[in-house]
């Protein structure tokens, strides 16, 4: 039996959540929930949004999953996903994007897997608001060291990338590829403009890359040439390797190719605990009404099963959803939607229903 920290969330996470426990119990998983908040309203209760108990929680388990948390957009407090990375050492984002049937996108057979540098880059948030005393003192560093002028109402974002953690994501990247069958690893940059930045970070992936020559091909892209190529020839890619903003976008649009973010799942990885996630938001204004698309969330449950060595039913899991959305005949609206279907559109309850359903009879 593995305990599992469950951190529902706000908005559509309360239901995607519920809906995720429900499958993982049916497939047979040896799990025991401890169920950990986080999210808008822990505010009031515990003065932030991401209690420490509930970070003690998932150190103390190795292994949690998540609903989406609301993240006001420049005002508010900081991202809780952002925070759980930087305080549980969560350096690895992966993300899987596989074509599932029925679902109307422009692509069928999309396998490719994006592994996104968690820890650094434009997202560890080093920050100064317009005006500030730090944001005037680099303002005048830059041009006293001759690297260009910054306007003095600039609020400034720093970008660091380190070879500590370029070498450490893309060696991770390989080591996926290899344990998982996968045969090519791209890395993607900007290192023809940002060349002390993602010029390190190219670097260093061709260092790495050749101590897996041989065994796992490897080549790299522009990040723009990158998106191009994606919309183009998505089943071009294999295993992607990216700093942190980039994969961050780039996970959007190759879910995009699939179908959308209700059918994408992600888990941010660390070398002591793991947290699993849907990568979509949390959808304040349809919370409470039974119409999210749970896909997302039951799937990074799958992935969290593969983790701890339950696959037998992390693999139900995925058959029975294929199945499901083979058939076509129980999916959410967002689905219904984009495929152009005239069918009704499933509550989240009841697509998870059949979800179990399926999953019951295909034992």
């Amino acid at each position: 039996m593995q305990t599992v920290t469950l951190i529902p969330g706000d908005g559509i996470g309360v239901e995607t959540s519920a809906a995720m426990q429900r499958v993982v119990e049916a497939s047979g998983a040896a799990i025991d929930w401890e169920i950990a908040p986080a999210g808008e309203a822990c505010i009031a209760e515990f003065g932030t949004p991401l209690p420490d108990s509930t970070l003690e929680a998932c150190r103390r388990n190795g292994v949690a999953i998540k609903g989406p948390v609301t993240t006001p957009v420049g005002t508010g407090f900081r991202s809780v996903n952002v925070a759980l990375r930087k305080e549980l050492g969560l350096y690895v984002c992966l993300r899987p994007v596989v074509s599932l049937p029925g679902v109307g996108s422009r692509y069928e057979d999309v396998d490719l897997v994006i592994v996104r540098e968690n820890s650094e880059d434009l997202y560890a948030g080093v920050e100064f608001e317009e005006g500030s005393d730090g944001a005037a003192r680099l303002i005048s560093l830059c041009e006293d060291e001759g690297a260009g002028i910054i306007r003095s109402d600039s609020g400034i974002s720093i970008k660091a990338i380190s070879r500590t953690a370029s070498q450490r994501i893309v060696r991770w990247a390989f080591e996926y590829a290899l344990a998982n069958g996968r045969h090519k690893v791209t890395a993607v940059h900007k290192a023809n403009i940002m060349k002390h930045s993602d010029g390190l970070f190219l670097a260093e992936a061709r260092a790495v890359a050749a101590e897996y020559a041989g065994r796992v091909e490897f080549d790299d892209k522009i990040v723009d040439a990158f998106c191009m190529n994606m919309v183009i020839d998505p089943q071009q890619f294999d295993v992607v390797v990216f700093p942190n903003l980039y994969g961050d976008i780039a996970s959007d649009l190759a879910a995009g190719l699939v179908g959308g973010l209700g059918l994408a799942p992600g888990a941010n990885i660390g070398d002591d605990c793991a947290v699993f996630e849907a990568v979509h938001g949390s959808a304040p204004d349809i919370a409470g009404q039974d119409k999210a698309n749970p896909t997302a969330q039951i799937l990074s449950a799958a992935m969290m099963l593969d983790h701890i060595g339950q696959r037998r039913a992390a693999e139900r899991i995925r058959r029975a959803i294929r199945s499901v959305y083979a058939r076509g005949e129980c999916l959410t609206g967002d689905i219904r939607w984009a495929s152009g279907s005239d069918l009704p559109a499933a509550r989240c309850s009841e697509f998870t229903d059949n979800l179990i359903e399926t999953m019951e009879a295909e034992a």
